[in-house]
């Protein structure tokens, strides 16, 4: 939706709704002056004055404003202060109808969404900042927000809920991202959003309907082929519809759920490595969480159990199941079920005291946290993860001490901000997960030694005029540059900067974990893992010829024409003595 069609409809409620007071006042205001300008005045000379047009109307302004600057330009005769009289009652008459209308017009709803609709778009209109198009600003939606910020991403954010959007004038964001309350699967309002903005790097659709996200994503197939989308989907129906659009990323939140738990169980060095890369808190790089091998108990078996039960299955852990409507031949043969809610007797019955774990995956906070209690009191030893459904309930399940909470809005938000960073981040955890746990142990180590202590800041560069100029140019005029050397500490050379390349994507091709050697080539997209003073400095070698040279060759070329001829003097007067 362009700007001009938002200020036209903020037009058209004005005038719709002003319109009787302004003719009410254009009304009194016109039978006033022609009554003024027809009026007798006081005789001057024996001849009966007339007040003119403009001197009625500017009698008729003044007094409107209740300043009064006495009878002008002469005092006034008898028939004219009683005109006078009229004109005043008329007037506040006129005035209290048009003011009422007018507070009546600010507190329309209408007004106030085209007004709010008209804003939104010229904001959106006016960035020239890159952002991301939100689609539901739920608890995913929230979280994922916050999360570019801290990485500095500008958002645009949709939610039908107008609670949501006022709450998101509240927050503390790092920078701007201008909310709108309205229907994210409307075209209009994706439109206004800037689903066709040269700026805007992708979409994301994070509504609690699957069909509405479904929508969502056709529609922006539509308006803009080229534009990224990713879309929540927990449905299967949905997801094969998403999958056959181009374009479209679909992320499973149960899918998720299930593979972060398998990686906790089975891979605990990989999944202390993604927690780290999202900025999990408390999270500390090579100290994963040890969780014992053995039986697992897991206490629901809805779409995200069956998910879970799917990837431990898969693994060859032993899973018992306790859900109160599930049939022993959904789990396949092999499986103990227990058809009951997951109480004491339920877990007595799923062997609790020879259990290695538990899993609460239900869908009700309460229940989980009530299996929490039970557990503890029949097996402390065992090890306890959690699923948290809502935010809210943070500070209850703080409380309740689980070794392993994993909230799904929140792992999902987590999943999408490393799409949205550079989809080369979950490459390279999907590729360390098929390989052997002594690779991510030495990537660990690597990491450990570049970035210490500090929070890691993940980003990501493409080698083409736009982002790096220098470095491009210095490759096409025939320049050979290594990684490693790109990596340098232009102020402390030749020393390296702490920060380490995970990853290179050439011509739809990726490179996990390339060493210093390699070879860079314009349009490359490097991924880099640094604590976050780096990239300001990374993107200085890219963008400033000099510092690149310098860090390549080791010296300090003079800047400016007369430096220049100077050092070009100084260097043919030491060739003449040789």
């Amino acid at each position: 939706m362009s700007q001009t069609s938002d200020l036209d409809r903020v037009a058209m409620i004005v005038l719709r709704y002003m319109r009787r007071p302004l003719f009410a006042l254009l009304f009194v205001y016109s039978i006033g002056i022609m009554g003024m300008a027809l009026m007798p005045g006081q005789v001057v000379d024996g001849e009966t004055t007339y007040m003119n047009l403009f001197h009625a109307f500017y009698f008729f302004t003044y007094t409107a404003t209740t300043t009064g600057f006495g009878e002008l330009p002469n005092g006034f005769s008898d028939e004219q202060r009683l005109w006078t009289i009229f004109c005043l009652y008329t007037g506040v008459i006129a005035w209290f109808y048009a003011l009422g209308s007018l507070i009546g017009l600010v507190q329309n709803p209408h007004f106030i969404q085209a007004l709010d609709r008209f804003r939104f778009a010229r904001k959106v209109d006016r960035n020239r900042e890159p952002f991301v198009i939100l689609c539901g600003f739920g608890d995913t939606g929230s979280l994922l927000a916050r999360g570019l910020s801290d990485h500095r991403k500008r958002a645009v954010i949709l939610d039908f809920d107008p609670e949501r959007i006022k709450a998101l004038g509240v927050r503390d964001y790092t920078v701007a991202m201008p909310g709108l309350h309205a229907d994210a699967s409307a075209p209009k309002h994706l439109m206004a959003a800037g689903v066709d903005h040269p700026a805007c790097l992708a979409m994301v659709a994070l509504t609690n309907d699957d069909d509405a996200n479904l929508k969502i994503a056709v529609m922006a197939r539509h308006l803009n082929p080229r534009l990224p989308v990713i879309c929540r989907s927990t449905s299967a129906r949905h997801e094969a519809n998403l999958r056959a659009l181009d374009n479209v990323t679909v992320v499973d939140p149960f899918e998720i759920f299930a593979q972060l738990l398998y990686w906790a169980i089975a891979r605990p060095e990989l999944h202390n490595l993604n927690a780290w890369f999202v900025g999990a808190p408390g999270v500390k790089l090579g100290a994963p969480v040890q969780i014992p091998r053995g039986n697992w108990i897991l206490c629901g078996y809805g779409r995200m159990g069956r998910w879970i039960h799917r990837y431990l299955k898969a693994h060859g852990i032993d899973v018992r199941i306790i859900d109160p409507e599930m049939h022993a031949s959904e789990a396949g043969e092999g499986t103990v079920t227990v058809q009951a809610r997951a109480d004491h007797s339920a877990l007595v019955t799923a062997g609790i005291d020879d259990a290695a774990g538990v899993v609460a995956a239900t869908n009700r906070d309460s229940d989980n946290l009530s299996t929490l209690l039970s557990v503890t009191e029949l097996n402390p030893e065992a090890f306890r993860i959690v699923r948290q459904n809502s935010h809210e309930n943070q500070v209850a399940f703080d409380a309740a001490r689980a070794d392993l909470v994993l909230q799904h809005s929140l792992t999902t938000a987590r999943r999408i901000l490393k799409l949205l960073i550079s989809p080369l981040v979950q490459e390279l955890i999907d590729w360390l997960a098929e390989r052997e746990p002594a690779q991510t142990k030495e990537l660990v180590a690597r990491l450990q030694a570049a970035v210490g202590e500090e929070p890691p800041h993940l980003w990501s560069v493409r080698l083409i005029p736009g982002e790096a100029p220098a470095l491009t140019e210095y490759l096409d005029a025939g320049g050979a540059v290594a990684l490693g050397t790109l990596c340098r500490d232009a102020r402390a050379f030749p020393e390296g900067l702490p920060c380490e390349a995970l990853a290179v994507r050439r011509a739809g091709q990726s490179i996990m974990l390339p060493d210093k050697d390699f070879q860079l080539g314009i349009g490359d997209e490097l991924l880099f893992c640094s604590v976050h003073r780096v990239e300001s400095m990374l993107q200085a070698t890219l963008h400033n010829p000099y510092t690149l040279r310098y860090i390549v060759t080791g010296v300090d070329e003079p800047r400016g024409y007369v430096f220049a001829w100077l050092e070009d003097r100084r260097r043919r007067r030491s060739e003449h003595k040789g």
